[in-house]
């Protein structure tokens, strides 16, 4: 019976933990907080998006990193032996718009709860308040761990699965990329991922607060569109946040190291250009008398009525009917092109992943085993894989597990 040592008791370190003892290995998680899942229990706003119920083609256009990387582990154990695996657990789930799967009742602990249960089940023995200060290796081998107590574990096997640098508070302070560098092992640049976006404009903090649904976002850097997707966004006293934005940061983030990004709102996405001004003309013909700041309450909320009074440079107590073509065609643009300009990404805090980690090219993806060091494995975030919102990462965190679960094992 092989002796496995986790270090990391999150989503993957769990997984990790329950497939290694069912495959019938004698395993040991260390967890540096004093409970499981930290992480795991804020996810989702607290309602854990725990995959998506898609096809293998979408599963692998949503990665963004090292997307081949990926294509064994995604064989090995998909979304929906995932979802089997839960259900089997007694987590009964749901399926919300865009695919994304939740527990039926809402509630991130439930799957903690589950994970817990079955670890137990199998014997795992769970270590809290026990953070790992090294890894012990020789001759190319890994032989263990040094806890910070200094106290000694030995093992045949090390899975390492210590997340990223996303929310900090929760525990992922990076240790496993200061492991990986410790031991020679390469680890690409790191920035937050899946993060609220800075802009320039100070007319953005006025709009505080203010969520819009069934808009469409457009983002270009030199002309090129780097994204374009339609959805749900929120205007933040710092710029911008909601879905739409935190899957775009993923796409844009290369080029924001370069240069500023311009964004393009479409406020009525339903509308074509034609459609909206007819749309406009029929409002103002009903209330001709009405000075322009009190006819655009049909149009849009009032959080964005002072604002888009600015931009049409309309004076606000002119009367309706004394609005010209080109003041209407100007006020059109804006609707269907609000625009923003993207300087920058808030920090870790406020990121739910991090780019970049340990580089896959020094660990073999069927087993998540590491090339340069016998016997010691990497899984889920702490790799350079990243992936859109939407439960994707979360599947990236189960399916490594799951490979390097079954590998230590054998």
């Amino acid at each position: 019976m092989k002796n496995v040592i986790i270090v990391g008791g999150g989503a993957a370190g769990m997984m990790a933990a329950i497939q290694a003892a069912r495959s019938g290995a004698r395993v040991t998680l260390y967890e540096k907080n004093d409970r499981l899942g930290k992480k795991l229990f804020i996810t989702g706003k607290g309602r854990c998006n725990l995959t998506n119920a898609c096809d293998m083609e979408d599963l692998l256009k949503a990665v963004m990193k090292n997307y081949k990387f990926m294509y064994s582990s995604f064989q090995n154990f998909n979304n929906w032996e995932a979802l089997g695996l839960f259900e089997e657990l007694g987590v009964p789930t749901k399926i919300e718009r865009g695919n994304r799967v939740f527990p039926a009742t809402d509630h991130s602990s439930d799957i903690i709860r589950a994970l817990e249960n079955e670890m137990k089940r199998c014997g795992v023995q769970v270590m809290l308040q026990q953070p790992v200060k090294k890894i012990l290796c020789h001759d190319g081998r890994v032989e263990g761990v040094v806890l910070e107590s200094g106290t000694k574990a030995f093992s045949d096997r090390v899975i390492i699965a210590t997340g990223g640098l996303s929310y900090p508070l929760t525990g992922s302070t990076g240790d496993g990329l200061r492991f990986a560098k410790e031991l020679g092992i390469r680890v690409t640049e790191t920035s937050p991922a899946l993060v609220p976006l800075v802009t320039k404009e100070d007319y953005v903090p006025q709009m505080q607060g203010l969520s819009l649904r069934n808009v469409n976002v457009k983002i270009k850097s030199d002309g090129k569109v780097l994204y374009d997707e339609f959805g749900e966004m929120l205007f933040t006293h710092y710029g911008l946040s909601g879905p739409l934005i935190l899957s775009a940061s993923s796409m844009i983030l290369d080029d924001l190291k370069k240069h500023p990004l311009k964004v393009e709102i479409d406020l009525k996405p339903a509308l074509t250009e034609e459609q909206l001004d007819h749309r406009i003309l029929r409002d103002f013909s009903q209330a001709q008398n009405k000075q322009f700041k009190n006819v655009l309450g049909n149009l849009l909320p009032a959080k964005l009525i002072p604002v888009m009074i600015n931009l049409s440079g309309i004076s606000p107590e002119k009367k309706v009917n004394e609005i010209n073509k080109k003041e209407r065609r100007k006020l059109l643009e804006m609707l269907k092109r609000f625009p923003v300009t993207v300087i920058g990404v808030r920090d870790y805090n406020e990121a739910i992943i991090t780019r970049g980690g340990v580089d896959v090219k020094e660990i073999s993806p069927a087993t998540m085993e590491c090339k340069k060091i016998e016997n010691l494995y990497f899984v889920g975030e702490v790799l350079d894989v990243d992936a859109v919102t939407g439960g994707f990462n979360l599947q990236i965190a189960w399916s490594t597990a799951v490979a390097a679960g079954k590998a230590v094992a054998k």
